[in-house]
Order: structure tokens, then sequence, then C-alpha cells
């Protein structure tokens, strides 16, 4: 049974399907071929037993056997031809039939007529010359007083060719249907498996293009109007490859860009080092003003490095998984914070900030780390002496500068990953920030936005959906 299972498993699905098909075709022939030979043969025996029932053995013809039998030599009785199998039988199982005409051999059930135990009998049994027949018995009656005559009965017999030859004739005939049919459905269902499979086949062709060449382009032809199972793998399937070529199009374009970006305070890290150690190596000190110039620049690259690594580091987390649990957050405490750290990057700014409560759902180091961004931005662009405005009302964060604002056709691009604007290029920054605000607002169910301020600035408003408040905790 197993090795049967695991052969059939090894077959192509079509052929699979082709095989159900069959199969399940061969059960229903099978079983309608079945019923309807039962039913020919319950009919066919009804008719025969009807047939019997109507065969009237008249009293002359008895008279005539019953004297005929007591004969010491019988004579020929002529009977039409076609005639039923008549055959007197007594109590004693002894019989008397016409002469060299075959006798029904004696059962119980025609004994018990005989003896007036049953009004009749009908059964199947065979004659003397083995014949098999379909038995009739019933009890004599006297021709004067239409008693009956104790003792003695009459069987009349018809042959069961009657019924099993046309049975024969339809079995062969219902075997041949049956075994058309299923050859027919065998055929009809490889047929429809191959058409219905034939999506399917088209889709293991594109998946294997895929899986040898790596091209993510490559779409599998879908008519709007399909809405059936393959339709619906077939578009699931294309939107996962389009999917997957943008994610490696922006892990293209993220490795390209880091690689600009960070090759530019490498190469002053790599000269910095370099005229350090042809100093030492040369024995040519520098002046000590150069030479501090030259640590402070090392120093300020290794500063620019690791700040671009940990803003890719919180930008790939950001395209994957979440790094910590989403909770309920106060975003005041939230921008309090990120004000507070502000204060202390531009000591000579005033950052003015007008709170009221608004919870929102978020990871909170994450929230924390964008509004820091955005803060920043606001810092670095602001001149000195200059104001930020921040204020959060109903769930709507503004951050208001002064600074030179941002011209109108380069909005569309602040938030685009390494986007820095030709004037900010002199200013430290690696131009993730913003895009790190960006999926961390989007993430957060809200959105944000940089308009021009009037009187000149930028505006930065974020916008995040609010939370049900958490309970208060108790003190311990």
């Amino acid at each position: 049974m197993n090795k049967a299972v695991r052969r059939l498993r090894s077959l192509p699905l079509r052929s699979r399907l082709a095989l159900l098909v069959a199969a399940a075709v061969a059960f229903a022939v099978a079983a309608v071929s079945v019923t309807c030979w039962f039913l020919v043969k319950g009919q066919l025996y009804h008719q025969l037993d009807d047939e019997l029932r109507s065969e009237e053995v008249s009293g002359l013809l008895l008279s005539t056997m019953l004297a005929n039998c007591r004969q010491p030599e019988p004579r020929q009785l002529g009977l039409p031809p076609g005639s039923p199998t008549v055959t007197i039988l007594y109590s004693d199982g002894s019989t008397c039939a016409i002469p060299d005409a075959p006798e029904v051999k004696v059962q119980s059930v025609d004994l018990a007529v005989a003896d007036g135990e049953k009004e009749e009998a009908l059964h199947s049994g065979r004659t003397t010359d083995g014949t098999a027949v379909r038995v009739l018995t019933r009890p004599v009656f006297d021709r004067e007083t239409r008693a009956v005559q104790r003792g003695v009965a009459v069987s009349v017999a018809k042959p069961l060719s009657e019924v099993t030859e046309p049975l024969s004739s339809l079995a062969w005939i219902l075997l041949a249907v049956s075994g058309i049919g299923v050859v027919g459905a065998g055929a009809a269902g490889l047929a429809v498996a191959r058409s219905g499979l034939r999506p399917v086949d088209r889709l293991a062709e594109v998946v294997e293009h895929v899986a040898r060449t790596e091209d993510l382009t490559v779409r599998i032809p879908v008519a709007d109007d399909d809405e059936d199972e393959i339709a619906r793998l077939s578009r699931s399937f294309n939107a996962m490859t389009t999917a997957l070529a943008s994610s490696r199009d922006l892990q293209q374009q993220l490795i390209a860009d880091a690689g600009h970006e960070l090759r530019t305070p490498l190469t002053s890290l790599r000269t910095n080092i370099e005229l350090l150690t042809r100093s030492e190596e040369t024995g040519r000190p520098l002046p000590e003003a150069d030479r501090k110039a030259l640590l402070a620049s090392v120093k300020a690259q290794m500063t620019e490095l690791a700040a671009l690594i940990g803003d890719l580091q919180e930008l790939s987390r950001a395209e994957g998984q979440r790094g910590e649990r989403v909770q309920v957050v106060s975003l005041e405490d939230t921008v309090g914070t990120a004000v507070r750290r502000a204060r202390l990057r531009g000591p000579e700014l005033t950052i003015t900030a007008d709170l009221s409560p608004w919870y929102v759902r978020a990871e909170p180091s994450a929230l924390e780390r964008a509004l820091v961004n955005i803060l920043d931005n606001a810092v670095k662009f602001s001149p000195g002496a200059g104001t930020v405005e921040v204020a959060l009302h109903q769930g709507v964060l503004t951050v208001r500068d002064h600074g030179p604002g941002i011209p109108a056709d380069e909005l569309p691009h602040v938030f685009d990953r390494f986007w820095r604007s030709p004037s900010a290029r002199s200013l430290p920054g690696s131009g993730l920030g913003l895009s790190i605000v960006a999926r961390t607002v989007h993430r957060s169910g809200g959105e944000v936005t940089l308009s021009p301020a009037p009187g000149g600035g930028t505006v930065a408003t974020v916008r995040l959906p609010g939370a049900p408040t958490p309970p208060p905790t108790e003190a311990v």
C-alpha cells in the first residue's frame, strides 16, 4: 500500500489528476451499472414469477396426469411447445411427471404445500436433467368439490434462462460501456488537467527562470477579468517579484549611496593620517597649530563616520523587523526630551516649546531619535542667536526655524536617502536624518511634511494618530 502511494505521488500532477478523474468515474459507473443490473434482475424475476402465477394448469391435464401416473406403462401426453414443466408431487416425496419430460426436484417447501401447511411455494430449483428453473408449487383442487386434495400438489416450472440470458447480455453491455466510459474519462481528465494546469506550468517556468537567472522583471500575464485561484496565485507572484525587485534596487542604491558618502570622510581620514605618519617617519614635525588642526579633522571625520554608520543601522532596521516593542508613548514627554537635547547642541539659539498632552503608539527610542533629527535639522540651519519654535497640539507637532528655507524644487527630495541640498553640502550630516524621520513616522501611522514658513525659514509638521491614555501607575 505504501509503495503504491509513493508511486502515485511520484507521478506528475496532471497524471494524478487524470487517474483521480478516471477512478471517480469508474466508481460512479460501477455503482450505476451494479444498481442497474440488480434492478433489471429483480424486474425479470418479478416478471417470470408473474408468468408462473398466470399459468393455469387445467383440471383435465391434472386428472390425466394423475391417472396416467397410476398406470404401469404411462402413455405420452401431447403438450404444445414452450409449455411449462409440470410435476405432480406427493407428501411422501414421490413425484410424477409427463413421460420423457424432466421432473422438478422436490424441496421441503414443496412438501409443505402438499401437506397443506403452505398455500404456495415460489423458489428457484433444478430439474432432474440439471436445468435451472423457477418453480411455483400449488395445492391440487378436486374438480367437483373444489376442495383441496391433501397429500398432493402440482409444481409448475419455467427455465431461468429467460432471466439469466438477458442478465448475461446486460452485464457484458454494462461492462463494455463502463470500460469505454472509464477510458474516455481518463482521456478527458488528462485533457482537462493539461488545460487547467497550463497556467501552473507557466508559473513554474517563470519561477525556474527567476531561480536560474535572478531576473525579477519577469511577469506572468494575467487577464483583468480572471478571478480564479491560478489568477490570484499569478497576481501574488507578480506582486512578490515586484516587491523583491524594488527591495533589491533599494539595497543596491543604499550600498551605492553609502559607499559614496563613506568615500569622502575615509579619503580625508587617510590623507590626514598619511600626513601625520610621514611627519613621524621623516622626523620633520608639523607645526603645533597644523598638528592640532589635523587631529581635530580626524576626530571630526571619525564622529561623522560613527554618525553615518548609526544612521545606516537605524535605516536598515527600519526596513526589517522592529527593534523594540510598540507601546503607548507620551508624545509630550518625548518632544520635551528632544527639545532639551537640541538646546545642548545649539546653546546660542532660543528654542521655545508649547506642548499639550498627546499619546501615540510607537517605538519609544525610534520616535525620540526621529524627533531629535527634526530638531537637529532646525538647529543646523538656524542663524546665530535665532529662534526655533516647537508646538504640539492635538497630535500635530510643528518645528519652525528662521533659516534660509528650502527651495520649492528641492522639497520633493528632502526625505530621500543621502539627499542633501547643494547649499548644505559643506555642513556636517549624512543625508539620512530626514529619511529616518519619514520611515519612523510612517510606521507609527502618521505623516511628516516640510514646507516654507511665512516670513522665511522652514516648518516641519508631524501628524501622529492618538492612542488611549495609559492608566496611571501606582507609587511604590
